[in-house]
């Protein structure tokens, strides 16, 4: 398992509702059909900062997630987040999920088990 964190700096701190509200509704259903896919999130991270954790099943998976991420925001948020982002990208070392507190938690997530 592998998985990318992008951290964005919006140019108007106040716009961190709308940003999501676009992530959720236009980029989560792009993200979701990627192969490798496990899982998503999107946070307001506090101080006018959005930060995206994507979670594959292998690198590639996860780095060609960083380059439809880069390009949807290109396309749909370019004037809201005019800096690239911060990305830390990393193997799984360690994990633990309790997936049936998790699925009460998020109603909806997509959770694909092997």
């Amino acid at each position: 398992m592998y998985i990318a964190i992008r951290r964005y700096q919006l140019e108007d701190p106040s716009s961190v509702d709308e940003v999501l509200g676009r992530v959720n509704e236009g980029f989560i259903p792009i993200i979701k059909d990627a192969p490798g896919f496990l899982a998503y999130y999107a946070l307001d991270s506090g101080g006018g900062e959005v930060t995206s954790v994507s979670v594959f099943e292998d690198q590639s998976a996860a780095e060609e997630s960083n380059t439809k991420a880069a390009d949807w925001v290109g396309q749909n948020l370019a004037s809201m987040v005019p800096n690239p982002p911060e990305i830390l990208a990393g193997e799984v070392g360690a994990t633990r999920i309790a997936f049936d507190q998790a699925r009460r938690a998020q109603g909806d997530v997509l959770w694909r088990l092997k």
